[in-house]
């Protein structure tokens, strides 16, 4: 089994807000897996496992630009968040995201080789990434874009550089707006029940199940009689079912008006909402604290010896 690092324990904490020991304990059952020891807290402590799983350590920005039914959200990251104000990255993720909406890169290799200079860099994106690396003496990467182009109208939402969106819709441009507004608060895995990836299904029917057979087991020790296997089998169900409803945009709660939907809210104003983006700084990044500063020194090592 691996060891169980101080760093491990510390990076898991970071990512649930759990107790240390109930941190440690968990990464001990899951041999140091931090995705299955996630699942161990959840079955444990409940949703106090994870109020903070939105937390990350990476740093960055998020941009979008819309013109018509083009339009384009990028996503570049730096090392801290003092680089994220400074004007020369803020320059170079604007023009990123702008080169994706105007040429339709295929992917962050062909975004990179596309014509751009910029602070006396060029004449590439990959140049002026590496020249600006040198120049501010920190890491950055572009990590993630998505284009729209040729569909319905756009709408965009900015929730300061962090969190970006873009929904692609017909109808009102002002239900759309309060459509992106919503999902940068409430950050929906998928348009609809139907659309959200089988594997967060998984996940949520593995807890729901490990759960209700550690009630059970208490029930038992407690002199209770245990629940039937069909009881059990509903209950599972029931809490699948009301992840996918709390994760779903459709079927969320408006934020603006808690007593319909967002579908009831676009039906009333005659909008639909065919899909949407969204992107949160460093949501999903993984990177160990202890192997950071050495990656970001060689990479910038690297830089200025070009």
């Amino acid at each position: 089994m691996p060891a169980i690092t101080a760093s491990l324990v510390a990076e898991l904490r970071a990512k649930t807000d759990a107790p240390m020991m109930e941190c440690k304990k968990a990464l001990t059952e899951a041999e140091g897996d931090i995705a299955r020891a996630e699942e161990i807290l959840r079955v444990k402590l409940g949703n106090k496992a994870g109020k903070a799983a939105s937390r990350v350590t990476a740093e960055g920005v998020v941009s979008a630009v819309v013109n018509g039914s083009t339009g384009a959200l990028i996503e570049v990251n730096c090392e801290t968040d003092f680089v994220s104000k400074n004007d020369s990255f803020l320059a170079f993720v604007k023009a990123t995201a702008e080169l994706v909406a105007a040429h339709n890169p295929a992917d962050v290799a062909a975004l990179s080789v596309l014509p751009y200079s910029q602070d006396g860099f060029g004449p590439t994106v990959e140049d002026v990434r590496k020249g600006l690396i040198g120049k501010i003496g920190e890491n950055m990467a572009i990590r993630r874009f998505k284009r729209y182009a040729g569909g319905g109208h756009l709408a965009s939402y900015l929730h300061g550089t962090r969190i970006g969106v873009i929904v692609e819709f017909t109808g009102d441009e002002v239900a759309a707006k309060d459509v992106a507004m919503h999902v940068a608060a409430m950050k929906p895995k998928a348009l609809a029940t139907s659309d959200v990836p089988a594997e967060l299904i998984e996940v949520e029917r593995r807890v729901a199940a490990e759960k209700a057979a550690e009630d059970s087991a208490a029930a038992v020790a407690a002199g209770k009689a245990a629940q039937s296997p069909e009881i059990v089998a509903k209950r599972v169900e029931g809490s699948v079912q009301k992840f996918l409803k709390e994760v779903s945009l459709l079927n969320q709660s408006f934020v603006k008006n808690d007593k319909q939907t967002v579908e009831q809210m676009l039906k009333e104003k005659g909008t639909q909402v065919a899909g949407f983006t969204l992107y949160v700084v460093g949501e999903g990044i993984e990177k160990k604290v202890d192997d950071f500063a050495a990656e970001v020194a060689a990479q910038v090592a690297a830089a200025k010896g070009q």
